[in-house]
């Protein structure tokens, strides 16, 4: 189905990078992308640019910005939003989705990686001691670093600092100014080597998802639309919060199909049962 087509890739940020060896060795395609693609008009992560909605539509839209700028009717992108956990409330997440659309076969498939491997952060500082100290912890410079007057004011902002002279000079700048300044972490993927890492995995978690093909009308894409919890404790047999099965649809046909057991275990351990471990 993919095999020897031109695949864009829609990104602005050199993505390609590291998606392109994936795609190309495992689907066979010739990826490609086109300079003055502006996927910042979707959305940037340091506000100028607010994304009015949510990640998959967006996704979306990127994906068919893309096949309007190329003239392609195959394109593959990718979306990250970055936050808290959704489990683990204390710790950042790098939320990463990414989409392949085939126009020519009315494809949509999509794959998503919570990652807990970010150095997503920023802070307001007044002291060149502060800054190196940040710019330590978020791995500076292989990591690149935005400043700015505050969160909320675009005063003075300066992307993609890589260098100490620079990271410095602005913010000396921006301290005789305004008396302090706000310094975070870039998180475009040229300037992130750790989320490239993430973009890369999901990227492989697609072709996984690819790979797996409808029984009833064999169309690939075959993918986990719904978990179902309820796994029985193996001490009291009431329904835990633990998967007790997997439901599959076709994203072509909507042929659906129930895994039980995904885990290989049809019992929980009674420590994770709110009855016996309440």
């Amino acid at each position: 189905m993919f095999k020897e087509r031109p695949l864009l890739i829609a990104t602005k940020h050199e993505k390609e990078k590291c998606m392109a060896p994936v795609l190309e060795r495992e689907l066979g395609v010739k990826c490609f992308v086109v300079s003055d693609l502006d996927t910042d008009a979707l959305g940037t992560f340091t506000s100028e640019v607010e994304r009015k909605d949510p990640p998959l539509t967006t996704l979306r839209n990127k994906c068919l910005m893309g096949m309007t700028k190329a003239n392609c009717d195959l394109v593959i992108a990718s979306e990250g939003s970055f936050g808290p956990h959704p489990s683990v409330y204390f710790a950042p997440a790098n939320d990463e989705m990414v989409m392949l659309m085939d126009k020519k076969n009315d494809l949509e498939i999509i794959a998503r990686e919570i990652s807990m491997e970010t150095n997503f952060n920023g802070i307001d500082i007044t002291t060149e001691k502060e800054l190196l100290d940040f710019a330590e912890k978020a791995l500076f410079p292989s990591h690149g670093l935005i400043i700015r007057k505050s969160k909320d004011d675009f005063t003075g902002l300066v992307k993609g600092i890589t260098t100490y002279d620079l990271l410095i000079t602005t913010f000396s700048s921006l301290l005789a100014d305004h008396g302090g300044a706000y310094v975070e972490t870039d998180m475009r993927a040229m300037y992130n080597p750790t989320r490239m890492k993430v973009i890369e995995k999901v990227t492989q978690k697609l072709i996984n998802t690819i790979n797996v093909y409808c029984p009833s009308c064999q169309t690939p894409g075959f993918r986990v639309a719904e978990v179902i919890k309820g796994l029985p404790c193996g001490l009291c047999g009431f329904p835990t919060e633990s998967t007790l099965s997997y439901i599959y649809q076709c994203v072509k046909c909507h042929f659906s199909k129930e895994e039980k057991y995904p885990h290989t275990k049809q019992e929980e351990d009674p420590m994770y049962c709110n009855i016996c471990n309440p």
